[in-house]
């Protein structure tokens, strides 16, 4: 009787150590006082990931020591490890903070009395002079790379009074006229894209690779070789300018499964 009741003991002990080295549908809600949805999840170990709905409500796969990233734009990022009570009630519930950017107190010139016509009277010096004041033309955009100004020049369009071009009041350039036969545009246009493919692709390089690898491993030398896959997407900027973690995540996951996919038919 006793042997039995040890050979119990032991078989509900060995399931629960099965169940905890499982992976497990973890099911979770956001508490927040400024929104609580579009929180992005991570699962940090395996690059599960999810996203909160708008009553905060999200699942994700994890498994017994996994590390849940909780992050957004408006949040402190917090992180909660997947304990055996986590693991066996297989709900959590997790509060963020606001994420606030505080600046250090700087005084510039007098202290300010609270008087406003005793500190116009204390306020000296005058006021700096910009390129508005004097009627200079300024830019305040964004600096073009070298191929975008040399892509401008060879295309530009210089309006003029009078003038004619299939019924639009201007005129193109002769350069430009003949830098469009010639194909020097095109040349131009397409070098600027390859710029800013090979910028985007290298700063996501940066970003992702070190923890992207732990988890979907490579060798050393196929590293660089699978971001110029991934950068040779027709999809890649659409995909992954200006986008979230998440969104980025999900298509180097999309495209780490099709390298490998050509890596084995490659070597079949």
């Amino acid at each position: 009787m006793l042997k039995n009741k040890h050979a119990a003991l032991l078989l509900i002990l060995l399931s629960l150590q099965i169940g905890m080295s499982q992976t497990v549908e973890i099911k979770g809600t956001v508490e927040s006082a400024i929104g609580i949805e579009n929180i992005n999840i991570i699962n940090k170990t395996t690059y599960n990931y999810a996203i909160t709905n708008a009553n905060g409500e999200f699942t994700i796969m994890a498994k017994l020591n996994d590390t849940l990233q909780f992050s957004s734009m408006l949040h402190k990022t917090k992180y909660v490890v997947v304990d055996k009570n986590l693991l066996l009630l297989k709900t959590v519930k997790v509060a963020l903070d606001e994420h606030i950017n505080e600046l250090r107190e700087v005084t510039v010139g007098n202290r300010l009395s609270g008087d406003l016509l005793k500190d116009i009277k204390n306020i000296e010096g005058n006021a700096p002079i910009n390129f508005y004041d004097v009627g200079v033309p300024g830019y305040t955009g964004k600096v073009a790379t070298q191929s975008e100004r040399r892509l401008s020049e060879a295309s530009e369009f210089s309006p003029k009074a009078g003038g004619s071009l299939g019924g639009v009041g201007g005129s193109i350039s002769a350069t430009a006229l003949i830098n469009a036969i010639s194909g020097r545009t095109k040349m131009l246009k397409n070098r600027v894209k390859l710029e800013e493919r090979e910028a985007l692709m290298q700063s996501i390089k940066g970003q992702f690779a070190k923890d992207f690898f732990a988890s979907n491993p490579l060798e050393d030398d196929l590293k660089m070789e699978f971001f110029y896959f991934c950068a040779d997407d027709e999809n890649f900027i659409e995909k992954c300018k200006n986008e979230t973690d998440f969104e980025i995540l999900e298509f180097l996951s999309m495209k780490y499964k099709q390298y490998l996919d050509n890596l084995s038919e490659s070597k079949n």
